[in-house]
């Protein structure tokens, strides 16, 4: 069974694994025949780069079904995240949970850059209806990472939601910087959904920006 831990993954050993996966990262192939092209858009309006679509995932029988759906970036590899299953230790399936949580959601999905070139994840984090709008439970989630500052929020719509992003940045302990990371939040009658994006640095996080906008364009309830 494979696991990772949220947006908390980047242990040393990532890190490691991530600084040579930068040197053998390979550019992303030609467009896909008919694949749709999607200029994304900041939240402030401003224009960024056009970002290819690579197919809607959410949807009931896609490999993350998840409370919306949104586009993933041509490239883009999307992966469920496995829970513990039921017949590991009762240590081990806390520990892995444990891992999985942050704040008042769980990840369920992550989306990986480096099909695409890059070095990153788009990750999805659900919680239950319990776990308040999607202000309360964004602000937990960026209230439960270590080594954040200079939070930014902002309200936005999208496919009839209401939601709320955040930019900050985080300063790691392995690679003793800061970096730009950015996540958002929307409300579903099955509980919030969180879409957070990291990056190995800030420009990796700037690199994988128009995704991201992509993401959240076309968030839509499922």
């Amino acid at each position: 069974m494979r696991v990772r831990a949220g947006t908390a993954w980047l242990g040393s050993a990532t890190v490691v694994v991530l600084l040579l996966g930068g040197a053998l990262t390979a550019c992303s192939g030609a467009p896909r025949e008919g694949a749709s092209t999607v200029r994304a858009t900041d939240a402030t309006g401003t224009t960024g780069t056009a970002v290819r679509s690579g197919g809607t995932i959410g949807a009931r029988g896609s490999v993350c079904e998840l409370p919306v759906t949104f586009d993933i970036a041509e490239d883009w590899k999307a992966e469920a995240v496995e829970p513990a299953a039921a017949g590991d230790s009762p240590t081990g399936k806390e520990a892995t949970d444990a891992l999985l949580r942050q704040g008042p959601v769980t990840a369920v999905c992550e989306v990986d850059a480096k099909p695409a070139g890059n070095i990153g994840f788009l990750r999805v984090f659900t919680g239950s209806p319990g776990a308040g709008d999607a202000s309360t439970a964004l602000r937990a989630f960026v209230a439960a990472e270590e080594g954040v500052s200079g939070e930014t929020y902002r309200s936005f719509t999208t496919g009839g939601l209401e939601g709320v992003e955040v930019e900050y940045l985080r300063t790691s302990e392995f690679l003793d910087e800061s970096k730009k990371e950015r996540a958002l939040a929307v409300g579903t009658a099955q509980g919030p959904v969180v879409l957070h994006l990291g990056g190995m640095d800030t420009e990796e996080h700037e690199q994988m920006l128009p995704a991201y906008e992509l993401a959240r364009r076309t968030l839509r309830g499922a």
